[in-house]
């Protein structure tokens, strides 16, 4: 053992005590657990038996995928557990019909992308320059195209890329699978509510009193109560920011139905009056809901909009209305206690963040306590990183407000004539809009780890974001067409089923 690994050993947590369950507490006992158990750390969540957990259709990035990957869990073990399916792709319909582009896609890049990657930014300059050529997303990346013929992301052995893909599946299923197997690895498990939280004179938290007269002590805690907060905002005040200036949404409604007999392997995002509907395809039921601003339209009318669009008006289904506080806590690890999952921020649905940065947020969190020989000494460096996180994925779900070209409502309208943007945003579209170098302006940014710069060439070109189309016959080389991708890709097909 080195001297390193010794001094790790010796400063370790001996106890960390988890509030709160669901996936994001669950995660982060898991990722502990794995990781530090070797250190003689012990894991404790504790957990209400008297708060449910929603349990919609949720997606994933493929971030989740490394979760599983560093835990050893095997797709068979999992998956059938919860539900899960593939996901390769988000769909976004009717967000941008003045553009005369029905619907556009998002895919996961892979591997192969490298290939077909540049041709695509070049065709995306050209047409910013008033030129005719494919601009369509999904032509130009693998997971479009197998989300287009409804092919799975598993590729033959012979198949020599690396298939980058996520999933969907029942948020209350995987978090009881992460428990079930959590509890069976040595976490322990007590089922109480948190009646009272005391400090020490130092500001740190000492214990928690549950209603059955416990006390359980630790060293380090990590808040996953949800929008309660309660280690963090209600014990250790730390002050919440909202994001509710540029992102309009602060409700949900989920509703349940059969499951598809014949779909892709997608999220689907589709524009509503007041907000967008999902559609996530599990193993045994469809999940779907509409995430809307309560400003713009009541909970009743939502739903019922909801219902039509999914040609339930009649369907003896209860809708679940959920209330959402989008925005991020002030510190994400203040004192002994860190805040993941709800607790420490959100940034609705639309892309599937949530439980992304729940997974970046434990593993950045867990570098650098390590690090720091489990100290708070590179505190500061982990709240600036992932304040920063946040505002720059803020910043790309903004931009899909801002881009719309919808007319029907007020909403719409006032997404998009809103101008409490970033800078960091305003510069990405004016550097879009002038012609310039995209991607060195996100380099130059350092945004490259947080949506990179094939996800800003998807949604700008999605949307139909270019001028007019020059009034002369220039004709410049299509990429698409002169590199033959449509073939490269049809040759990829063979070896997905």
């Amino acid at each position: 053992m080195n001297e390193t690994t010794t001094t790790q050993q010796n400063n370790a947590p001996k106890t960390i005590v988890i509030a709160g369950g669901g996936t994001a507490g669950w995660m982060a006992a898991s990722l502990m657990h794995h990781r530090w158990a070797k250190f003689g750390t012990h894991i404790c969540l504790v957990e209400s038996p008297s708060i449910g957990i929603i349990g919609v259709g949720e997606g994933s990035t493929p971030t989740l995928k490394r979760f599983f990957d560093d835990l050893h869990i095997s797709e068979q073990e999992w998956m059938p557990e919860c539900n899960a399916t593939y996901k390769v792709n988000i769909e976004f319909a009717g967000w941008s019909p003045q553009s005369g582009i029905e619907a556009y896609s998002h895919p996961f890049l892979s591997q192969v992308d490298t290939f077909s990657e540049p041709h695509f930014f070049t065709n995306c300059l050209t047409r910013r320059h008033g030129v005719s050529v494919n601009t369509t997303p999904s032509d130009f990346f693998l997971n479009g195209w197998l989300a287009k013929h409804q092919h799975d992301p598993v590729a033959a052995p012979t198949f020599p890329f690396a298939v980058e893909y996520g999933y969907h599946f029942d948020s209350a299923l995987l978090g009881q699978f992460l428990a079930k197997r959590a509890s069976q690895l040595g976490v322990k498990h007590i089922q109480a509510n948190i009646e009272h939280v005391e400090l020490t004179k130092q500001g740190n938290i000492s214990h928690l009193v549950l209603d059955n007269g416990e006390q359980v002590q630790g060293d380090f805690f990590v808040d996953c109560t949800g929008f309660d907060a309660l280690l963090m905002q209600k014990h250790l005040k730390q002050g919440f920011t909202p994001f509710k200036d540029n992102l309009f949404n602060d409700a949900a409604i989920a509703i349940p139905s059969a499951s598809l007999t014949d779909f892709s392997p997608q999220t689907k995002a589709t524009a509503l009056s007041n907000g967008w509907a999902w559609q996530i395809p599990l193993q045994h039921r469809t999940g779907n809901g509409y995430v809307y601003s309560s400003s713009f339209i009541n909970k009743e009318d939502a739903e019922k909009e909801l219902r039509q669009h999914l040609g339930m008006l009649d369907a003896d289904v209860q809708a679940r209305h959920l209330k959402m506080n989008v925005g991020q806590i002030e510190k994400h690890w203040h004192q002994n206690c860190l805040a993941i999952g709800l607790s420490q921020g959100f940034i609705e649905p639309l892309e599937a963040t949530a439980l992304h940065l729940t997974q970046i947020s434990i593993e950045m969190f867990m570098d650098e306590f390590e690090d720091g020989h489990f100290s708070d000494q590179y505190q500061s460096r982990f709240n600036q990183a992932m304040a920063e996180r946040y505002e720059r994925v803020r910043d790309y779900i903004v931009a899909h407000y801002k881009l719309n070209t919808r007319q029907d409502s007020d909403y719409w309208r006032e997404n998009r004539d809103n101008m409490k943007l970033s800078d960091s945003l305003l510069q990405l579209l004016t550097v879009w809009y002038e012609r310039g170098d995209l991607r060195q302006e996100i380099y130059r940014q350092g945004l490259q780890m947080h949506f990179g710069v094939s996800s800003w060439h998807c949604l700008l070109a999605g949307y139909g974001a270019f001028p007019s189309l020059r009034p002369d016959d220039l004709t410049v080389a299509d990429q698409f067409e002169e590199h033959k991708l449509a073939e490269m890709f049809k040759g990829c097909l063979l070896n997905f089923k």
